[in-house]
């Protein structure tokens, strides 16, 4: 059987995961939390837990997010509220853009 083919992250986005999954595991241990005890709160296996706090890029970003909430480390510089707001903001926002974005098939004739 063959191995499966990876996707090619940049060096930005390997480093960002890692650094993510480094405070992850910082904050389970320093509130003496096991990953066994992490995976049953967030309702993950153990090793998606491990993978998470490796710095495993091909996680779900759920995962990693609901991991991140349980241990208390703050993906956003808000609180609750300015985070519901600002999702209330953006989808105000988003409302006005176009749904898609598109290609456009004329070709300008610029060539005067």
């Amino acid at each position: 059987m063959a191995k499966p083919v990876t996707r090619p992250y940049s060096r930005y986005s390997h480093d960002a995961v890692a650094m993510l999954g480094q405070l992850i595991r910082r904050a389970r241990i320093e509130r003496k939390m096991t990953t066994t005890e992490l995976a049953e709160r967030a309702g993950l296996s153990r090793g998606l837990v491990q993978r998470i706090e490796k710095g495993d890029p091909g996680c779900g970003i759920g995962a990693v997010f609901e991991a991140a909430a349980i241990v208390g480390v703050r993906l956003f510089d808000a609180d609750q509220a300015a985070l519901t707001s600002a999702i209330g903001t953006n989808t105000a926002i988003l409302t006005l853009l176009p749904k898609a974005v598109r290609v456009s098939k004329v070709e300008t004739k610029d060539d005067f």
